[in-house]
């Protein structure tokens, strides 16, 4: 018997002075809209290590974790198969912004004013931007 479990992958929420680090994607699926960085947590590696990874790979930034956001697991997030993404926050270390990798361009947009997202993206940063706002009502 074979089995089928989903794969496992991260993604990575930068957020400073009130926008969000977005990355312009070079290949399909959604060729050409913009997401979070992420991607595909490699055999043997720990997530935290991974989500540092590919924020670096797709925007040349250094990064380190701040806080565990969130785990999304739709089995329709992704149009290549059921993938669970766990979240992070993370804080901006060093690095010049650039897209590399699978990013033909990475850049910080506005968290009220986002383009058209790839996967789920959407609902993460809507579950974000709620959050951020909870925060700041309870001050």
């Amino acid at each position: 018997m074979r089995y089928r479990n989903p794969k496992l992958t991260v993604d990575g929420i930068v957020f400073e002075e009130g926008k969000v680090l977005l990355i312009k994607r070079k290949r399909e699926p959604f060729k050409g809209r913009w997401a979070l960085p992420g991607g595909f947590v490699n055999y043997n590696e720990r997530v935290e290590d991974a989500v540092v990874r590919e924020v670096k790979e797709e925007t040349n930034l250094e990064t380190e974790i701040d806080y565990l956001f969130g785990v999304y697991s739709d089995p329709d997030r992704d149009p290549r198969g059921h993938t669970v993404s766990i979240v992070y926050v993370l804080k901006r270390r060093g690095g010049t912004l650039r897209g590399g990798d699978d990013a033909e361009d990475a850049r910080f947009f506005p968290l009220d004013e986002l383009p058209e997202l790839a996967f789920d993206h959407d609902k993460i940063l809507s579950d974000f931007r709620r959050k951020i706002n909870d925060d700041v009502s309870k001050m």
